[in-house]
């Protein structure tokens, strides 16, 4: 059976992604720090290393020999700059250390998960062959998911044969953390507006069935988009709403007021010591129109499009049968 080294295995798409990988019959060997929350993890039947990408001699012990594949999952998602410092570390050095070691260990394969903020502050559509901007980018989550890449590709000129996987916004079970808190604050009553932008979404289950075809059709080298299922905020907050039963606000906020109260926010959250509640790293990614139609995954990964509503109700349904949501 296939071996699997993951990085990023207590996290949203790692555990998706291990469940995914053990019901198909592959042994798994998942990185964790001492500190991890192993809740999520400790469901599946993986052999846990204790380490973190950010220590090159613990990551190199880690990674079995002659291991099947890599799958780079771990990245550090800060949308604050006073944290910029440590998602640099990670996001960079870590994943430079992981293309250290998969061809240390001799991986047939290496998988990235990037983003596709890999590309930068872009509108309109998207599409594998725009050209980046992230390297020129203030914000540095676009610019180290890019240096990552670089880190990437270095390890290909080297002979490491790696595909890099650039996912939208992801939604469905296993997610705490990220599109989840909508449903928390919805379910709270505590949002104050809904932000102008346009994304595009992919279900989780997608993303990860992508990530494991990759192993024998990802072209080396390629990029391959995940998204594909483009949704206003509006439609987000009132499909989320929709299956709560909960009320949501009615009013499309102004990117400019949103922008203005970003920089108020971050600066008053300053002097108090604690983080902002909306960064201008935040509201410029809520704001903007992005249209990604990520043919080149659905035709080469067999990568599809989920409904909106139907990843919104699988995240809630997790979410709720977790205990994380209130009944009502």
């Amino acid at each position: 059976m296939p071996s699997a080294f993951v990085t990023g295995g207590t996290g949203f798409v790692g555990l998706n992604l291990i469940a995914e990988l053990t019901a198909r019959g592959w042994t798994v060997t998942a990185l964790h720090r001492p500190t991890s929350d192993l809740t999520y993890l400790a469901r599946f039947p993986v052999r846990r290393a204790v380490g973190s990408i950010t220590d090159p001699a613990a990551l190199a012990a880690a990674v079995p020999p002659g291991v099947d594949v890599v799958f780079h999952v771990a990245g550090n998602t800060n949308q604050w700059s006073r944290q910029n410092d440590a998602q640099t570390r990670d996001n960079v050095d870590g994943t430079e250390n992981v293309v250290r070691a998969a061809l240390q260990a001799g991986a047939k394969r290496l998988i990235h998960t990037s983003s596709i903020s890999a590309y930068g502050d872009i509108g309109g559509r998207l599409e594998e062959s725009t050209p980046s901007r992230a390297a020129r980018s203030w914000i540095n989550y676009q610019r180290t998911k890019w240096l990552g890449e670089e880190k990437v590709r270095a390890g290909i000129a080297q002979g490491l044969p790696a595909v890099i996987m650039n996912p939208g916004g992801i939604l469905g079970p296993y997610d705490l953390h990220t599109w989840a808190r909508l449903f928390v604050l919805i379910d709270k009553g505590g949002l104050p507006g809904i932000p102008p932008g346009v994304t595009s979404f992919a279900h989780v289950r997608e993303v990860v069935k992508a990530h494991i075809t990759a192993v024998e059709h990802g072209r080396v080298g390629e990029n391959y988009l995940l998204a594909g299922t483009d949704a206003s905020y509006l439609d987000l907050f009132t499909a989320i709403g929709r299956v709560m039963g909960k009320p949501i606000p009615k009013r499309v906020l102004l990117a400019t007021f949103l922008r203005l109260y970003a920089r108020i926010d971050t600066a008053l959250a300053a002097l108090k010591g604690k983080p902002p509640t909306l960064t201008p790293e935040m509201a410029a990614s809520t704001t903007r129109r992005l249209n990604v139609p990520s043919t080149k995954a659905q035709r080469e990964l067999g990568f599809r499009t989920v409904p909106l509503e139907t990843m919104v109700k699988d995240c809630y349904d997790w979410l709720l049968a977790e205990g994380k949501l209130g009944r009502g």
